[in-house]
């Protein structure tokens, strides 16, 4: 029976993709020496948000996920991030493999609106790892399930996701919107005769304060 064991050596952000991502850097070891043909490798990232702390803006960040401090001993709870999947080449012993780990600033995700609470210091993240494994046997190929324990922490730098995101969307953000509002929000703007996006939203909140929205 093989016996794995997976680690992340280092998440770094993809400099030259289409899309924001990181990339995982994992270490895949077989401690009994046998011989690897290939690994259909499916992994599910985890971010554990009880395993750092937080200063009292990140506090107020989070209320909307959380709720109130006195709320998160019952309320922060790991969370799915995302799940990614690559397929190993063949080894003997232990080999390396790059995993793409596909991002987005969208508000909507929970991932998202977690990160970008954050100041400063390490997202803990969890990395459970499945999947099938392809090794010689008897008669041909042998097949093998990656067992169900197989996973790694490791604690990714926030200023590596934020790096990330402000080469793509510097200095902006995303919120997706049903089409019926945005249609409404796009009358708005051409009734007053304003010129982006982003001067009709400041025009909103500005008359907000006062209910003289129309």
């Amino acid at each position: 029976m093989s016996d794995y064991t997976f680690a992340v050596v280092d998440i770094f952000a993809e400099p030259y993709a289409a899309a924001p991502q990181l990339t995982a850097r994992l270490r895949i070891e077989e401690a009994t020496g046998q011989r690897v043909h290939a690994i259909a490798l499916r992994v599910q990232v985890r971010i554990e948000p009880q395993r750092r702390r937080y200063d009292e803006s990140e506090q107020n960040g989070l209320r909307g996920l959380f709720g109130d401090r006195e709320r998160w001993l019952d309320t922060l709870k790991p969370f799915q991030w995302m799940q990614c999947n690559t397929t190993v080449q063949g080894f003997t012993g232990a080999t390396e493999v790059d995993l793409v780990l596909p991002c987005t600033y969208d508000f909507d995700v929970v991932g998202s609106r977690y990160l970008h609470a954050l100041d400063a210091g390490p997202v803990p993240l969890t990395l459970l790892f499945s999947g099938t494994v392809f090794t010689r046997g008897e008669h041909g190929f042998g097949v093998q399930q990656v067992p169900w324990d197989c996973e790694a922490r490791y604690d990714l730098p926030v200023a590596v996701w934020r790096g990330m995101i402000s080469s793509y969307f510097p200095n902006t953000g995303w919120l997706r919107l049903d089409s019926d509002v945005l249609r409404s929000l796009a009358d708005y703007r051409a009734r007053h005769g304003l010129m982006s996006w982003e001067e009709t939203v400041q025009a909103l909140l500005a008359r907000s304060t006062d209910g003289a929205i129309s």
